[in-house]
């Protein structure tokens, strides 16, 4: 049901949806095939109530804030990956592309002495420069890019063996890059943080609201816009009370207490390229490239360019991946962004709701799938699982997310939505 207002002097009539309407229309939304990242959301509850059902200590205040560490890396890496999968391509070197760039940061901390606000950009500029190889092969030299970044991933580890003398371990001692992964904020400064997030995303909310109200465009029921933030509220401010409770076994000696360093970190991140895809002009071109090439080159949109610039964004973040696991691990060594990081990254794209085919997702959806896995894999190792067990199960989630985003397009092809 809707109520609607008409004006005397123009005659145009605003539509102002229900709280009602608003939900039906979602569920309408849905049913065509547009699920977005409802799946991992449901199964990211489900998860945690049974991990913590079966393991209590899994809500406890030190094993969630493992899990911010634990899954930071993937993260990072997965919200570049949405960017490549946007366009219907795929990195298969982003995993050991964070590896050389955390070894070149590495390497220039501790074995030449360079302070941190000069390493780490280097690192950073070094996985600018991986992305702007592989993107120009695969837009200007027409280079499938599986074949791209599958070459990419062995020379990089190749590299990696290069810069490292053949099998080397590099510690890293610098405090600043150390503390991103295994330090936390104040508590003080965790709750101003937490209401400023908060605050600023019930900002937006309303201001969102009152300029679509003044175009003269329907907007959400003031009761849904209500529900989103007060359900945000409720999350991070339960979140930080619990980080916020002391954590070390002997408070006497060292207090370990707050929210983790990389946190903030993500969700500032999350919100910048969240606002490039959604509110620039880039950003929707890269849906429109992602969505139909040919229409997009047509409509004069540079195609090669926006190729290009989602492999840069895509190492540019696997470098960030790269410095997060360093600090998390103190080194780094030849194994740095091999094993299951590449698989996992990829995993969490797709299992956040981002689609394999172009066109669809989020860098929210990122975020949402690396806390799944992440979930997953600290869940099961409480209890007991083996490493096989884990990559069974999953690979078995990762299969199903695949499986509902195919099932959702086919859907959405059927009932015109697009």
């Amino acid at each position: 049901m809707t109520t609607t207002t008409t004006s005397s002097s123009t005659a145009v009539q605003v539509v102002k949806p229900t709280v009602a309407s608003h939900m039906h229309d979602y569920w309408g939304r849905v049913r065509g095939g547009d699920i977005g990242s409802l799946p991992a959301i449901l199964g990211l509850i489900v998860l945690c109530l049974v991990f913590g059902i079966a393991r209590p200590t899994f809500f406890s205040a030190t094993n969630l804030a493992n899990l911010f560490p634990q899954g930071a890396a993937v993260i990072f890496i997965a919200m570049g990956l949405v960017f490549v999968l946007l366009l219907g391509e795929i990195d298969l070197s982003a995993g050991f592309a964070s590896g050389v760039c955390g070894a070149v940061m590495a390497i220039l901390l501790t074995d030449h002495g360079w302070d941190w606000y000069t390493a780490v950009p280097v690192a950073l500029i070094t996985g600018l420069a991986i992305g702007f190889v592989l993107g120009f092969l695969v837009a200007k030299l027409g280079i499938p890019s599986f074949v791209v970044t599958l070459a990419g991933m062995l020379a990089f580890q190749g590299i990696l063996l290069v810069l490292l003398s053949g099998g080397k371990n590099v510690s890293i001692r610098d405090t600043f890059v150390l503390s991103l992964a295994n330090k936390n904020v104040p508590v003080a400064w965790s709750w101003i943080l937490a209401i400023i997030a908060v605050a600023g995303f019930a900002a937006v909310q309303l201001m969102r609201v009152r300029g679509r109200a003044a175009r003269g465009l329907a907007t959400d029921p003031i009761g849904i816009v209500g529900a989103r933030i007060g359900g945000l509220a409720l999350l991070v401010l339960v979140a930080v009370a619990v980080l916020t409770k002391e954590r070390s076994i002997n408070p006497a000696v060292i207090s370990v207490k707050g929210v983790p360093i990389v946190a903030p970190i993500i969700a500032v991140i999350m919100v910048i390229w969240t606002f490039v895809l959604a509110r620039t002009t880039y950003g929707r071109h890269v849906y429109a490239v992602g969505g139909n090439t040919e229409a997009a080159r047509r409509a004069g949109i540079p195609v090669d360019r926006i190729r290009i610039s989602v492999f840069v964004i895509g190492s540019f973040m696997a470098a960030i991946g790269g410095i997060i696991a360093a600090s998390r691990a103190n080194s780094v060594d030849p194994n740095s962004g091999g094993s299951n990081v590449l698989l996992y990254a990829v995993g969490a794209a797709v299992i956040g709701g981002t689609s394999l085919f172009g066109g669809k997702g989020r860098v929210f959806d990122a975020v949402i799938g690396g806390a799944v896995i992440a979930v997953i894999d600290n869940g099961m190792g409480l209890m007991g699982f083996s490493s096989g067990t884990k990559f069974i199960f999953t690979g078995l989630i990762l299969l199903l997310a695949a499986s509902v985003d195919a099932l959702s397009r086919r859907r959405a092809a059927s009932t015109g939505n697009r």
